[in-house]
C-alpha cells in the first residue's frame, strides 16, 4: 500500500515524481520548527515545500511563506527576519480536528446554548 501511496497520493507524502525532481534539480535551503523542508530549484527561480505529515499550505509559517512567493529573496536559514515582542507562535488552521475552535453556543461545543439574559428577539414594525 505504501509503494502505491507514493506513486500516486501526492496530498499524503512526496510521490516518486517529486523525489526524483527532487534529487536531480533540488537544493535543500532549510526547514521549519514542524519539520517542513524547503527547497530551490538549482540555477532556477523554482521554490517549494516537502510538508512533514499532511500536505496543508497552512502549516507553512509566514517567514518561509514571504519566500516561497518570492516576496523576500533569501531564505529565512539564510536570511532570518526580525521579529517583534508582540507576535506569536505560527499556529496551522485547525478547522476540522479535533482541536478546532468552537464559541459559546455552538452546537459543537459544550456548555448552555440558550442566549444572554438580555437578549430580545427582533419583531418586524406591524
Amino acid at each position: 500500500m505504501n509503494l502505491f501511496k507514493e506513486f500516486f497520493a501526492w496530498w499524503d507524502s512526496a510521490t516518486w515524481g517529486t523525489r526524483l525532481l527532487l534529487w536531480r534539480q533540488g537544493e535543500e535551503v532549510g526547514s521549519d520548527a514542524q519539520g517542513n523542508q524547503y527547497y530551490r530549484q538549482k540555477g532556477g527561480d523554482r521554490r517549494w515545500v516537502m510538508y512533514n505529515g499532511d500536505a496543508d499550505a497552512s502549516r507553512v509559517p509566514p517567514e518561509w511563506h514571504a519566500w516561497l512567493h518570492f516576496t523576500t529573496p533569501e531564505p529565512p536559514s539564510e536570511a532570518p527576519l526580525p521579529t517583534q515582542p508582540w507576535e506569536k507562535e505560527h499556529v496551522p488552521n485547525l478547522t476540522g480536528t479535533a482541536y478546532a475552535y468552537h464559541p459559546p453556543g455552538s452546537l459543537l461545543g459544550s456548555g448552555d446554548r440558550r442566549a444572554p439574559a438580555p437578549y430580545e428577539a427582533w419583531r418586524p414594525e406591524e
